[in-house]
């Protein structure tokens, strides 16, 4: 069963389930109630669209983020990588996926309408687009530029670039350009 999880091959079941073997009883029925409640314990936020352990979640529910900064991810897991870098204050849209012709996703799929109604309805001033630096992330914000250009709000994309520690020589044709493209004054 392990072997059926995304990114896990038979070598890293099998240590799984060696581990699991080892580990004292008690917690491993702790880890099989956890994973048998896992659907019904959580939710979709309302706010945000995250998956969450309740409606409005932990972060819609804060009263003390920045109201007026709202960033559109593509999934929850985005959220969490922004979260723990404790720099950004604002609230979040989670967009539900990104838009991809090959497999068929289209706006329509997405929680484009909510961001909308959530938009319209709120004192939003900067829309932050933190979605994937690939062709599919690229449409998407495209998209929602086009969609969402107001002169009341300010739409901003993450920084593209070089990642820290990294070497030029090594670096894509792509990646040089962005750098360029989105160099910052010192």
């Amino acid at each position: 069963m392990f072997s059926k999880l995304p990114t896990v091959g038979p070598k890293t079941a099998e240590r799984y389930v060696f581990y699991l073997l080892k580990q004292d009883p008690e917690l491993l029925q702790q880890f099989a109630q956890a994973l048998a409640e896992l659907k019904e314990k959580t939710t979709v936020c309302q706010t945000c669209m995250s998956i969450a352990e309740k409606n409005p979640c932990v972060i819609c529910s804060n009263k003390n983020r920045d109201t007026s900064l709202l960033c559109v991810i593509s999934d929850t897991r985005n959220m969490s990588s922004i979260e723990a870098t404790k720099q950004f204050t604002g609230y979040y849209h989670i967009l539900g996926g990104l838009i991809n012709a090959i497999e068929g996703i289209k706006p329509a799929q997405l929680n484009i309408k909510q961001l909308v109604n959530r938009i319209k309805n709120n004192n939003i001033k900067e829309i932050i687009l933190a979605l994937d630096p690939t062709m599919e992330g690229e449409t998407t914000a495209l998209y929602l530029v086009k969609l969402l250009k107001s002169p009341k709000i300010k739409i901003t994309r993450l920084a593209k670039g070089l990642p820290m520690g990294a070497d030029l020589e090594y670096a894509d044709e792509m990646t040089l350009t962005n750098a360029l493209k989105n160099r910052t004054i010192l």
